[in-house]
This record gives structure tokens, sequence and C-alpha cells, in this order.
């Protein structure tokens, strides 16, 4: 199915935000997830759909100055 991910249209298979991840390879610490402008905790991940069309910011804490 088809999402935006970063403003970007992404093809993916995941199901869930868990599959997703997994998917992505995205680090166990350190990301936020929001789904049409909703922050998703990490601890809804599994539960949260992942849909045709949804629009998924992912956000990666760096560290620096």
């Amino acid at each position: 199915m088809k999402v935006k991910i970063n403003d970007k249209e992404t093809e993916v298979t995941a199901k869930s935000l868990l599959e997703l991840s997994a998917e992505l390879s995205l680090p166990a610490k350190g990301v936020a997830v929001a789904v049409n402008n909703r922050m998703v905790p990490r601890a809804e991940w599994e539960q949260t759909a992942v849909k045709e069309n949804d629009n998924i910011v992912i956000i990666k804490a760096v560290c620096g100055g």
C-alpha cells in the first residue's frame, strides 16, 4: 500500500506501526512517530494500523551541537 512518510510517497507492506518500524529499520530508541498529525506513543505502535494514504511523520533524535 502507499503511504506518505515525511512527505515522500512510499510503498509499504506493514499493517501496524510496529511492523513499519521493523520494515524501515528504525532504531529502538530516539524515534517519535505521528500518523495523520497525531503523535502515537511507542506503547500503541502494535495496535495502531497503517492504512492506505496515511500521512506518517518520523522524527529521529540526533546528538550534536
